[in-house]
């Protein structure tokens, strides 16, 4: 608060500048208490209605459900009736009767029917295999030279890890945010093999080369690309605050961990590359890299529900529903002829006009109306270029694995371990385009094989 002067030391023209300049300032605080005052009535942001992250949320208590009686149900898409047998088990037991449990008598081959088959499952018990090396050194007689005799390939002098422990170390470490510490406790527990946090580092850190190599031909796969959808999520590094960004499409993924969050990283990610079509939210960042823009309509359609939820029964409603039929539309459009989109979008567009003249009184509805003003042939891109998703999701499911690791291990401690976490991302979301899982991407990584990335 300003400390007021003494009135009696001030001349006529002082006193009316003051009355002037506290009446400004009276006028400016009751207008911002009236602010906080609507805001307070305001509905709380979720996960629902805004781009609050799912993990700050707060689910209700779902109903009790009834007792199950009978067999359980197939999921969607799968039938039930338990799981399949295996095609080629490795042991099979026959087991037929000797004799009738009744009378006792003798019961032959042609006396019996099969009752049932079904499957036993085991895993036997996994232990390291240790392989001692005794290499000599030849000392020749005659020039007096020394030779060290040659070892099997991949028995050299080194780390006494394998690949298939460095990939097994690896996947859990950067696919289930498991800690270093609990993957010492995973090796110890389950076979029985002892590995400090230290060694877990050191091999981690001669894995960086192999991700790297890897990890700079996808990105030159991302810059020759027509489409590329692209978010951002928070990491902590030492205790700081970074951003790891997403580069991706239908064929590759980048992923990139910064000190910013300023759209100079998608310059220097793209090195001079301008796609045809960027597919983001509203960020400002990540507006403005490319001819063509598709605005996720799954933040808008939150935004809408949140603005209703607040009051506005003019302008969210019609463009909750509006953009509801655009999101069913784009489920069909790659099975549409070019003329029915057109005429679908020609239909869009016609009804965003006519929900853009309402006049709002809401002030979420204005603020609504205002960015659609400014956005709306950014709106149904995905109609005009069927190849163009509609909404930025595969970006947000790149993202939820680096918000878990966040959460689950509280962050990075070098800026390599953040680097490496960030090109192994890449390398399991390029592989699995191609249909090939984690594990088997980091293996063939590691042994120096090429992930399939596209055509």
């Amino acid at each position: 608060m300003p400390v007021l002067p003494e009135l009696s030391h001030l001349s006529h023209p002082e006193k009316d500048a003051l009355i002037l300049t506290l009446s400004a300032q009276v006028q400016a605080l009751t207008a911002r208490v009236a602010a906080l005052e609507a805001r307070l009535g305001d509905p709380p942001k979720t996960p629902d209605n805004s781009s609050v992250p799912p993990s700050k949320g707060q689910k209700a208590n779902q109903p009790e459900k009834a007792q199950r009686k009978g067999p359980r149900r197939g999921s969607l898409g799968r039938k039930g009736g338990g799981r399949s047998l295996a095609l080629d088990p490795d042991e099979t037991i026959i087991a037929k009767a000797v004799s009738c449990a009744h009378c006792q008598s003798v019961l032959t081959d042609d006396d019996q029917v099969l009752h049932g088959r079904y499957d036993k499952v085991d895993l036997p018990v996994v232990r390291p295999v240790v392989t001692r090396v005794e290499r000599y050194a030849g000392h020749c007689p005659c020039c007096h030279g020394v030779t060290l005799a040659a070892v099997p390939e991949g028995m050299e002098e080194g780390t006494p890890f394998s690949v298939n422990i460095l990939a097994l170390a690896i996947y859990p470490r950067m696919t289930h945010a498991i800690s270093y510490r609990r993957l010492t406790q995973l090796f110890l527990h389950l076979y029985a093999l002892r590995i400090s946090e230290g060694a877990l580092d050191a091999m981690f850190q001669r894995a960086r080369p192999c991700f790297d190599n890897e990890v700079a031909a996808i990105l030159a796969r991302l810059r020759r690309s027509r489409i590329i959808c692209s978010d951002e999520t928070s990491v902590r590094i030492n205790g700081r605050t970074h951003w790891n960004w997403v580069f991706q499409n239908d064929q590759v993924v980048i992923h990139v961990i910064r000190n910013s969050r300023a759209a100079s990283v998608v310059t220097e990610v793209l090195d001079g590359h301008r796609p045809g079509i960027w597919v983001s939210d509203l960020y400002g960042a990540q507006q403005g890299h490319a001819d063509l823009w598709q605005i996720c309509l799954a933040h808008q359609l939150r935004d809408c529900k949140y603005a209703i939820e607040a009051g506005d029964t003019v302008f969210a409603p019609r463009m909750k529903a509006l953009l509801l039929r655009a999101v069913v539309l784009a489920r069909r459009r790659k099975n549409l002829a070019e003329s029915t989109r057109r005429t679908y979008q020609y239909r869009l567009d016609r009804e965003l006009d006519r929900i853009m003249a309402l006049a709002p009184t809401n002030q979420h509805g204005k603020r609504l109306r205002q960015r659609y003003g400014k956005v709306r042939g950014s709106l149904f891109t995905f109609l005009e270029h069927p190849d163009v998703p509609p909404d930025n999701n595969g970006s947000e499911r790149e993202l939820r694995p680096t918000a878990t690791h966040r959460k689950v291990t509280g962050g990075f401690r070098s800026k390599w371990g953040a680097d490496l976490f960030a090109n192994v991302r890449s390398v399991v979301g390029t592989a699995a385009r191609k249909g090939k899982d984690a594990y088997q991407a980091i293996t063939a990584v590691l042994r120096g094989g090429a992930v399939p990335q596209g055509g």
